[in-house]
């Protein structure tokens, strides 16, 4: 809703009747577009279906729960008990098991289906945002705050609010979300008043929540109030037999994007995927057949394919994540031999000063002796690239890797015309 009138009952009743956001004019256009693109992806989120099939065809394009292995029955079952009630659900799992499709699935199969469904990534959010972006915030109540803002929470009223990563949430506002479960109540940065809202809580973590309490970084009295009902997804290492039944929906779902693609899967290239421990579990496995996909020349996905530890089975359940080296494209600079060599001189996560300093001397050395090489640029496109690829391909972790928000990584990709399509969510 677009309006030169930012009354507070105008943006509660528009959000009441189903708008996203609200905006006042005058209002920036790059500020809109981004607002546009939110609210596009939520609506897709609200009405995207998940389903829990056994057998895939061609049409199915969406993200769905795949899995027929008894440790999935077991969730769906939970899935469908907790989904017809109003209780608070925590759940549980490491990274790329799935716990966005599973808070969508309960949503949907709940009594708030049609109501409002929004998914916050708490770790993507700067700390000094968050609040804002979940409470709202008044005109003036800090620097930047040109406009009155109504939060999720407001937005969301008689719906669900899914929050992921809820393990990195600052302790100021876990006191506020503490509030919401235990009085239903929400106030905007910047005003006292209290509102009302009835908002169902879903929140996600792959951190194990009791140690964090252990260690005072995450409040015992909102543990509690959020471990009502939890689902715990189990890892994609303790589920082999899903394995095939995955192969088939992710081949099936990248051919309707490239239906030149290959449409299936040697034995032994199966057989290789099958025995590896895939740490980076469900959205891991979508990467390497993406990434076979992309380098198979015929119908048939082959072993060499597969990345090399897969392949040869050199993956062991202690073994780092892999780098895809198809995950992201080949920066448009290569940074010199010299620099990579000396930035990997180091031990594994202890880069000292003095290796730090030889390879950025390096790289000045060889931007003197090249006049044509933009320094800045081919360091930081590489930086990036290469946290994508570290990271295979997840926006948030990159960000996080590098040192910057989510928002920043997303306009560096922009500029640098990285393919966002590998950099997937």
């Amino acid at each position: 809703m677009m309006t030169a009138y930012g009354t507070s009952q105008t943006a509660i009743e528009a959000m009441k009747r189903g708008a996203y956001d609200y905006v006042l004019k005058p209002f920036d256009i790059p500020q809109l577009k981004e607002l546009l693109f939110e609210a596009l992806a939520a609506a897709k989120a609200m009405k995207q279906i998940v389903a829990f099939p056994t057998k895939l065809n061609a049409e199915e394009s969406g993200q769905t729960i795949v899995g027929n292995s008894p440790a999935m029955q077991q969730v769906y079952k939970l899935i469908g008990q907790v989904a017809p009630t109003s209780t608070t659900i925590l759940i549980t799992g490491e990274s790329g098991t799935g716990k966005e499709l599973v808070a969508r699935a309960i949503f949907q199969n709940g009594s708030r289906a049609t109501k409002p469904f929004i998914a916050i990534n708490c770790a993507a959010i700067p700390e000094n945002l968050l609040e804002s972006e979940l409470f709202g915030h008044e005109k003036g109540a800090f620097t930047g705050a040109l406009a009155q803002r109504i939060g999720k929470f407001e937005q969301c009223d008689g719906g669900t609010i899914f929050l992921d990563e809820i393990g990195d949430m600052p302790m100021t506002t876990q006191t506020k979300i503490l509030r919401v479960l235990q009085e239903g109540e929400i106030s905007r940065v910047g005003n006292n008043a209290t509102i009302k809202t009835d908002v169902r809580i879903i929140a996600a973590t792959n951190k194990d929540l009791w140690q964090a309490v252990q260690r005072k970084e995450f409040r015992e009295d909102l543990f509690y109030r959020l471990n009502v009902v939890r689902v715990q997804l189990p890892p994609l290492r303790e589920r082999p037999t899903d394995i095939p039944l995955l192969v088939a929906y992710f081949l099936n779902k990248f051919r309707l994007k490239n239906p030149s693609g290959p449409s299936q899967i040697a034995d032994e290239a199966m057989a290789a995927i099958q025995r590896s421990t895939w740490p980076g579990n469900v959205r891991e496995l979508e990467n390497c057949v993406q990434r076979a996909m992309v380098l198979a020349s015929g119908n048939t996905i082959t072993l060499a394919n597969l990345p090399e530890e897969i392949s040869r089975g050199a993956r062991t359940p202690e073994a780092p994540r892999p780098v895809f080296s198809a995950a992201v494209p080949a920066p448009a600079y290569d940074m010199p031999q010299a620099a990579a060599l000396a930035a990997s001189s180091a031990p594994s996560g202890d880069l000292s000063k003095t290796t730090l300093a030889n390879a950025i001397e390096t790289l000045f050395h060889f931007a003197r002796s090249d006049k044509q090489f933009k320094l800045l640029p081919a360091a930081e496109r590489e930086l990036i690239v290469r946290a994508l690829a570290e990271t295979s391909g997840n926006q948030v972790q990159a960000a996080k890797l590098l040192g910057v928000t989510r928002a920043t990584l997303r306009k560096r990709v922009d500029k640098f015309g990285i393919q966002k399509r590998m950099a997937i969510d």
